[in-house]
């Protein structure tokens, strides 16, 4: 019996340039996306994709320098900025309270915190942004 086995065509690995990696990545990144459209939309394999953003997201996590981390980094680390409030809110009115949305990637958390709690909510926040 005679088995032909017929070669693949000679595929050659595809490099993409940092710039594009960016691109994506930077698009995988916006709220409600999803990384197996943004690979579709530009001819890429989703699991390379994801491994992609997991590599960046791990590099600002860890603080590595290199180009992509640096340029996340440059727009600005989180900072908590020290508030005054009024030791005790006028009659009448309810009790106040501190409301945040704190954004990390495609997550996003909604904190309402006592204002007699400050101190704590800080505490927290800085264990949440680590």
């Amino acid at each position: 019996m005679d088995t032909l086995v017929s070669k693949p065509a000679d595929r050659k690995r595809r490099r993409h340039s940092d710039e594009f990696k960016r691109q994506v990545i930077e698009a995988c990144l916006e709220p409600g996306i999803s990384v197996a459209a943004i690979a579709l939309a530009n001819g890429l394999n989703a699991n390379y994709l994801r491994r992609w953003v997991r590599e960046h997201r791990d590099a600002v996590v860890v603080g590595d320098r290199s180009e992509a981390s640096r340029e996340i980094a440059d727009t600005g680390p989180a900072v908590l900025v020290p508030v005054t409030l009024a030791a005790e809110p006028a009659p009448g009115i309810p009790p106040l309270e501190i409301r945040l949305d704190v954004r990390r990637g495609g997550t996003t958390v909604q904190m309402a915190w006592p204002v007699e709690a400050a101190a704590s909510l800080g505490s927290c926040l800085r264990e949440l942004l680590r």
